[in-house]
C-alpha cells in the first residue's frame, strides 16, 4: 500500500512543481495591484466552492452538519462530527484570510460580487466532476489526489517579503500551507484503499494526470498567464520521476 502511495504522489508532483513555479514567477514579476486583485478574486471563488463530490461547498456542508446534530453518537460519532466541524472552520478561515487581504487592496468591504470564476476553473470543476460522479471509486479517489496542488501555492506565498501587502499575502499563506501541508499524504493514503488491481492503479494514474495538468492550465491563468505552453511542459519534464517531500 505505501508503494501505491508513493507512486500517486510521484504521480502528481511534476504537476504541483509547475504550479510552485507559476506562482514563484508571478510574484518575482513585480505585479500590479490589478494583477493581485484578479488573483485574489479567484481564489476566493475557489475557496467558497471546493471540489465536488468530496466538499460541496460551504453553505451545504453545514446546512448537513446541522441536520446531523441530533445523529451524534448515534448514527455519527462525536468525534467525527467534530472533526467535520473543525474542518468547515478551517476551510471558512482560508476564505476569511484572503478576503481579508482583497479587501486592503479594495479599499471597501468584499462582497460577493468581488469572487469570479475563471473558464480553465470552470473547466477544471467539469473534469473534476466527471471523474468524481463517475460511480467508479476509483476515478473518484484520483480527484481527491489532486486536491489542493500539494499546497505549493501557499508554500511559495508563504515566503513573500517586503511591503505590508506582500506581509499580509504572505501571513495568510502561512497558516494556510500549515492547515494543508500534509493533506497530500493523507489523501493519497485514502485514495490507496480504493487500489486494488494494476488496473485500478493505471486508471487512478490516467485521472491524476488529466485533473492535474488542468490544474496547472488553472493556476497558469489565475496568475495571468506567467509560463507559455512551451515553458509548462518544459517544467513538468524536468519535475518528472522527482519526487521532493
Amino acid at each position: 500500500m505505501k508503494d501505491v502511495e508513493h507512486d500517486l504522489i510521484a504521480t502528481a508532483q511534476p504537476y504541483w512543481e509547475t504550479e510552485a513555479t507559476i506562482v514563484r514567477r508571478f510574484f518575482q514579476s513585480k505585479p500590479t495591484r490589478e494583477d493581485h486583485i484578479f488573483w485574489l478574486k479567484a481564489q476566493l471563488w475557489k475557496e467558497l466552492h471546493p471540489v465536488d463530490g468530496y466538499f460541496t461547498g460551504l453553505q451545504i456542508e453545514l446546512n448537513n452538519l446541522a441536520a446531523s446534530f441530533p445523529e451524534i453518537d448515534k448514527t455519527i460519532g462525536r468525534h467525527r462530527y467534530h472533526s467535520l466541524l473543525e474542518q468547515l472552520t478551517q476551510e471558512f478561515n482560508h476564505y476569511v484570510l484572503m478576503a481579508d487581504v482583497l479587501e486592503y487592496l479594495l479599499g471597501h468591504a468584499v462582497s460577493a460580487e468581488d469572487t469570479s470564476q475563471l473558464p480553465q476553473e470552470k473547466k477544471l470543476g467539469d473534469i473534476r466532476r466527471a471523474y468524481a460522479n463517475s460511480g467508479s471509486a476509483v476515478d473518484k479517489a484520483a480527484v481527491l489526489v489532486t486536491e489542493g496542488g500539494g499546497a505549493r501555492m501557499f508554500r511559495e506565498g508563504r515566503q513573500l517579503k517586503g511591503s505590508q501587502f506582500e506581509r499580509m499575502i504572505a501571513r495568510a499563506m502561512e497558516i494556510v500551507y500549515q492547515d494543508e501541508k500534509n493533506h497530500y499524504k493523507e489523501a493519497a493514503r485514502e485514495a490507496a484503499r480504493a487500489v486494488q488491481t494494476k488496473q485500478d492503479l493505471a486508471q487512478m494514474k490516467k485521472a491524476v494526470h488529466e485533473v492535474s495538468l488542468q490544474r496547472v492550465y488553472m493556476r497558469n491563468e489565475m496568475f495571468k498567464a506567467p509560463l507559455t505552453s512551451d515553458e509548462i511542459k518544459s517544467c513538468l519534464a524536468s519535475h518528472m520521476h522527482r519526487v521532493i517531500d
